[in-house]
């Protein structure tokens, strides 16, 4: 059996939540330009930003997602015609290091208001490093910071890091997507403060259906059939999720869906799998499932999807954010053996 990092089951520190100050190029607190409508004209880079900006703003903002359903955020160049979208645009909600076309775009645009969601929260570094790294490799807890309390761009060329090697997956560990779900509700209202009060109420209301959804996961993940608690994925997209509820998920590849796993990695992933009764090799809906189907295949597990939610589509399990996590929740269930 292979060593592998175990994920505490210990909650995170409490995440330093940053002051609008914070915020790159952050509106004054003049009230932003609205459309001729009077709606706050928001530009999210892909599905969890956009749901949260039409969580918290309702019907008083109009949001434009740049990233199509379907498509993989990661792989997204920003087109002419999006360029323009952002130019006239009030805000810009996106998740810093994620989609590199995104954040030039948004960093040369005159955008009055720049939301980072990697600034709302703390960021880890999680998954399996295949190809050379290692996986025991200890991370700078604070990195490199500029002036505005951001990290600073480095370790470009992976598509699926943060700067520094960071795990972006944030929306999938309920706590702190509701700890940046606040921080885009104070943006909003500091942009529009005519419609401050239904912003804070709308803000609260997603916070609320958070706290739930990480309740149901905590209970829905407290006894299972194994105490080891092992569940094997495409790529590692769930590191915050597995570290919120105890679990540990071993990825076929690393933070990078597309990379390609060694033979190696492979051999020990089978020998894991029969030493920790794992039954369930989870693939993803917008990337290839044939890695993770001929790995069932030879140690004869079962497949199911474990959706990292970074798009809905019609093989999503679910219309929304919430519905595909309990559609997750109830794979896990199903895969771990809970009673």
């Amino acid at each position: 059996m292979n060593v592998r990092r175990l994920i505490p089951s210990a909650a995170l520190a409490t995440a330093t939540v940053l002051g609008l100050t914070a915020l790159s190029g952050c509106a004054s607190s003049d009230a932003a330009d609205k459309n001729s409508e009077g709606k706050l004209d928001v530009v999210a880079s892909f599905y969890p930003m956009e749901f949260l900006a039409k969580e918290i703003g309702g019907k008083n903002v109009e949001v434009t997602t740049l990233t199509e359903p379907g498509q993989e955020p990661h792989d997204l160049e920003i087109s002419a015609k999006q360029t323009a979208q952002l130019e006239n645009a009030d805000a810009a909600l996106y998740l810093k290091g994620l989609q590199p076309s995104v954040d030039e775009a948004i960093g040369q645009s005159g955008i009055k208001t720049k939301i980072d969601a990697a600034s709302l929260t703390s960021l880890e570094k999680h998954g399996n490093e295949v190809g050379g790294h290692d996986k025991h490799e200890e991370h700078d807890e604070h990195g490199s910071e500029d002036e505005h309390g951001h990290e600073e761009e480095g370790h470009e060329g992976h598509s699926h890091e943060t700067p520094g090697g960071k795990d972006p997956h944030i929306w999938l560990d309920p706590v702190r997507y509701a700890e940046v779900a606040e921080g885009v509700g104070e943006a909003f209202a500091k942009a529009d403060p005519d419609h401050k009060a239904t912003y804070e109420k709308n803000t609260a209301a997603l916070v609320k259906k958070l706290t739930g959804l990480d309740t149901d996961f905590k209970n829905g993940l407290k006894k299972t059939a194994s105490d080891e608690k092992v569940f094997i994925t495409t790529h590692a997209a769930f590191g915050y999720l597995a570290e919120r509820y105890g679990l540990t998920e071993e990825a076929i590849s690393g933070l990078d869906p597309e990379g390609e796993p060694s033979a190696n990695r492979v051999k020990d992933l089978q020998e894991m799998a029969k030493a920790d009764g794992v039954t369930t090799v989870f693939y993803e809906t917008l990337v290839s499932d044939k890695t993770a189907k001929t790995l069932a295949k030879d140690a004869k597990l079962k497949t199911d999807v474990l959706d990292p939610i970074e798009g809905i589509t019609e093989k999503s399990r679910g219309d929304d954010y919430f519905e595909v996590m309990r559609s997750n929740l109830a794979a896990l269930q199903k895969a771990l053996g809970t009673k």
